[in-house]
């Protein structure tokens, strides 16, 4: 196990500089002037070359990336461009409420999602089977910005039981802001619901068909003990899988639903330093994402073995 951690660590490491390659690369043909973006259109050429120099922008692009990983590796990933202040402090500070709108959606969606799949799986072909998967579908074909929208008008518009925007809740503490998260969480989940409730609802299926369920049934065991004991544990080891996935996708879900509500996240970071062309901050927020994306996958390859103990790293 000790060995498979260490090959892991050590392509997520390649991994993560690739990734930063590749940010860079592309942060260099995008579209646009960084100083014109933040002096305008007034600015004369004398204002745009003095700005260009304090940035360091009229340096060759290679000795700008050397110089920009350098700093990553000792914990400075520079200043933001836009702001013209540290962006480490700043990329903490929105990592962290994103880290909380992913984390109650995580807690919300996973258990409800391996719930319903189960459910699913063990009434296959009856009532709830059809209920459940017809809900999934409808709520995972519709994109976040929909989702989020339409929870706006009917439950706050309409109903006027939650607020419609989550900008106020950066400023509160977690239980003060829980109800201006509902909304944002309410359309991650609904999202997030299907890929993981489908498969864990075809896993409980091909583990309740097979041999050793039907023996452990004949045996007289009660039928509640063979589905928490002997099934349960084998069925979920491949949903597992999916949710490590829905991981990336929920990086990418909080970049739609954090504009959506208003939300000061990452997500909404990102897109504010992609429209500034803030260079430093996109590499880093590049980075952040790739790292979480990477663990989660290593997380899931270390619970296989706790659920399943056939399974075996060396």
């Amino acid at each position: 196990m000790l060995g498979f951690l260490a090959r892991r660590l050590a392509f997520l490491l390649f991994t993560l500089w690739l990734v930063s390659v590749i940010t860079f690369g592309v942060t260099q043909i995008l579209p646009g002037d960084v100083a014109r973006a933040i002096l305008g259109q007034e600015a004369t050429p004398e204002d745009l070359a003095r700005l260009r120099a304090e940035l360091g922008l009229d340096r060759p692009a290679p000795e700008r990336y050397v110089t920009w990983l350098s700093g990553v590796l000792r914990g400075d990933p520079g200043k933001s461009l836009r702001l013209g202040i540290p962006a480490g402090p700043l990329i903490w500070e929105r990592l962290q409420r994103s880290l909380v709108l992913g984390g109650l959606t995580f807690i919300v969606a996973v258990p409800l999602a391996l719930a319903l799949g189960v459910v699913a799986g063990l009434y296959r072909d009856r009532l709830p089977d059809y209920a459940i998967s017809m809900s999934t579908l409808v709520a995972v074909s519709l994109p976040e910005f929909v989702t989020g929208s339409v929870l706006i008008l009917v439950v706050a518009a309409w109903l006027g039981l939650l607020p419609p925007t989550s900008m106020q809740a950066t400023m509160l503490p977690l239980h003060q802001a829980l109800p201006y998260l509902v909304l944002p969480v309410a359309t991650l989940t609904l999202v997030m619901l299907a890929h993981t409730a489908r498969m864990a609802r075809a896993s409980m299926i091909e583990v309740m068909s097979s041999p050793y369920i039907r023996t452990a049934l004949l045996k007289g065991l009660p039928w509640w003990r063979v589905v928490l004991r002997h099934a349960l544990p084998n069925a979920l080891v491949p949903a597992i899988t999916v949710v490590a996935m829905n991981t990336g996708w929920l990086i990418g879900g909080l970049v739609v639903v954090e504009n959506v509500f208003g939300y000061a996240g990452l997500g909404r970071l990102l897109v504010e330093a992609i429209q500034d062309h803030d260079v430093p901050v996109l590499q880093a927020i590049a980075l952040i994402i790739a790292a979480i994306y990477g663990i989660a996958n290593l997380c899931a390859d270390v619970l296989y073995t706790r659920l399943n103990p056939r399974i075996r790293y060396a």
